[in-house]
């Protein structure tokens, strides 16, 4: 495998790992900063009320990646109402910065709500329809953006055509309510972006070195962990989308409360 070979797998890891997980956190997180500011003085009591899912969501997934990397949890809040500052939750914990496993926990850790998030709505998904699951699990499984990336996105859209199917369930709307839930809390805080940028050099890292021992190994292998990464690239890609369609309903909903409170206002 010659050098170009080489960079470019190794851009396409980061691209369908580090690049989809902050590029879709950035944009749902800007759909539900409007969404909550739509709603006005009364966004903080719409923020109360789906955050009592969302938010031990949140802050258990950072839990979660925490326990698996090795951090101490000093101090943890999965969900509150009373704080000074209107904090419905929080993750505090330590660890060492010699250490490189837990350098590169730290991206995770900043960046679990997303990650997790995508996680729980597929569990979710094979739970509720698993008749469902089945087919979008055969579409994103035969999706295979290495040898032709627009016959990937076929079968990603291929798989939202599936999911449209079932609308006439009770158990579609179920998983359509959950995953708001959770999407409007999937919004990464200034915290959680600090710590996930800390350990994304190290995370590079880590993946650099993976791929130059795979290719003195044997140069097969890393076009296979490739095949690897961007099979789970597009797992997440089909989930972040999801949750992006939920994000850009909900805030469509949120411009009509605003139209219509604003009408009553002027009314009045």
């Amino acid at each position: 495998m010659n050098f170009g070979n080489f960079v470019l797998n190794f851009i396409l890891q980061a691209a369908f790992t580090l690049g989809l997980i902050l590029l879709f956190g950035k944009i749902i997180a800007l759909c539900n900063g409007a969404f909550y500011r739509n709603f006005g003085s009364r966004g903080r009591a719409v923020c109360y009320a789906t955050g009592f899912i969302g938010t031990p969501v949140h802050e258990g997934s950072h839990a979660l990646m925490c326990l698996i990397f090795g951090h101490k949890i000093t101090d943890i809040k999965l969900f509150q109402v009373n704080s000074s500052d209107g904090t419905l939750g929080y993750v505090r914990h330590s660890y060492n910065p010699k250490n490189l496993y837990q350098k590169v926990g730290c991206f995770f850790i900043g960046v679990a709500p997303v990650l997790v998030g995508a996680l729980i709505l597929a569990g979710l998904l094979y739970l509720l329809l698993p008749g469902l699951f089945s087919s979008v699990w055969a579409e994103i499984s035969a999706a295979d953006f290495a040898e032709d990336v627009f016959g990937a996105l076929g079968h990603i859209f291929a798989a939202f055509g599936h999911m449209f199917s079932y609308i006439v369930t009770w158990q579609w709307w179920v998983f359509l309510l959950v995953g708001s839930f959770i999407a409007l809390h999937m919004t990464l805080s200034r915290e959680d972006i600090k710590g996930a940028l800390s350990g994304i050099l190290a995370f590079l890292f880590v993946l650099l070195i993976a791929d130059a021992v795979l290719v003195i190994i044997n140069g097969s292998l890393l076009a296979s962990f490739t095949g690897g990464v961007l099979a789970c690239g597009a797992f997440l890609l089909f989930f972040f989308c999801i949750f992006l369609v939920i994000a850009l309903i909900l805030l469509a909903i949120s411009f009509i409360y605003r139209a219509i409170a604003s009408r009553r206002v002027s009314r009045a």
